[in-house]
């Protein structure tokens, strides 16, 4: 099935509703999972409502960060905001054409479910090239990419001149992306807001730091998109998986298991910095929007009042 179809027939109603935030990148520990929890979790704790749906089939690293959250969060009995969480499995077929429309059929019924009920929709991709990574990515309002702050895996957007530095060549991810959003202007006319996240930033300057930071400027003009300063390389966001925390939670002992750190508060200010720099409809506007859909939801599940002259 033609994407530009899909996008056509299934995302009519969302594109005036959820707003769809996507982490992809086709290398593999970037940190995209990371993010996705961190992005959801700031905008439950903004009071927004958030679904999420994880892409990975292999890996679901998103679906066991949320698995292990609802696990702490039992196991303790605090309260910890929730998004409502689907895993689309990877389908099976003898023919790709075949694979590929239970994929999509799958990847449609789960945004059916929540584009109209819900404010947001976080949705984490496989680090690789599949048909429903290259969906998402039309399918998203912003899509952030994280990069480890490395040639590495500057590589995935653009190759460099080994003396120069200069930009030689648009990567395959990049080309993607790019015809991406000229896809997304013909069918709705709207501009794909794409940040690249520099993460793993080392405390310590370094040429090569420099050199990469002067690259993705390059790149972000030839290709349009913004740069943003992500995770630096703590330790605390390893410790935060396996009980499914994220830094922007409440550090208390009965939370964290432990007294907070220093480490956890700059984690906390570096998650709060990048959000900020997404841009993410979360003002005043987007507050009240989220209260009326609410509110109407709310209203809509209730009987209907009839005034007393209708009893008699």
């Amino acid at each position: 099935m033609p994407v530009k179809a899909a996008i056509g027939n299934e995302r009519t109603g969302a594109r005036a509703n959820a707003h769809v935030v996507v982490c992809g990148n086709e290398k593999g520990g970037s940190g995209k999972s990371t993010l996705s929890m961190h992005v959801i979790v700031a905008l439950l704790r903004s009071g927004f409502k958030v679904a999420s749906m994880d892409l990975d089939s292999r890996q679901k690293t998103l679906t066991r960060y949320i698995e292990n959250r609802v696990r702490w969060t039992r196991e303790t009995g605090h309260s910890l905001g929730l998004p409502q969480h689907f895993a689309v499995d990877k389908a099976q077929g003898e023919r790709v054409s075949e694979i590929e429309g239970h994929e999509y059929q799958r990847f449609a019924d789960n945004l059916t479910e929540v584009e109209n009920t819900h404010d947001f929709i976080v949705i984490d991709t496989p680090g690789a090239d599949t048909f429903l990574q290259r969906l998402a990515h039309l399918m998203a309002d912003t899509l952030i990419t994280p990069i480890n702050d490395s040639f590495v895996d500057f590589d995935v957007l653009a190759r460099v001149d080994p003396v120069s530095y200069e930009i030689s060549e648009i990567s395959q991810y990049a080309s993607a992306v790019r015809d991406a959003r000229r896809e997304r202007r013909l069918v709705d006319n709207k501009i794909l807001d794409w940040v690249v996240v520099r993460n793993r930033l080392s405390s310590i300057a370094s040429r090569n730091e420099a050199k990469v930071e002067t690259c993705l400027r390059s790149l972000a003009m030839r290709l349009g998109f913004r740069t943003a300063d992500g995770i630096s390389e703590r330790v605390v966001f390893r410790e935060f998986f396996p009980i499914g925390l994220t830094a922007l939670d409440d550090f208390d002992a009965h939370v964290l298991g432990a007294r907070p750190t220093l480490s956890h508060l700059a984690a906390r200010q570096e998650i709060r910095q990048l959000i900020t720099t997404l841009r993410l409809p979360v003002d005043e506007l987007g507050r009240r929007r989220a209260d009326m859909r609410r509110n109407w939801l709310e209203a809509s599940n209730k009987p209907l009042q009839m005034p007393d002259i209708f009893a008699h």
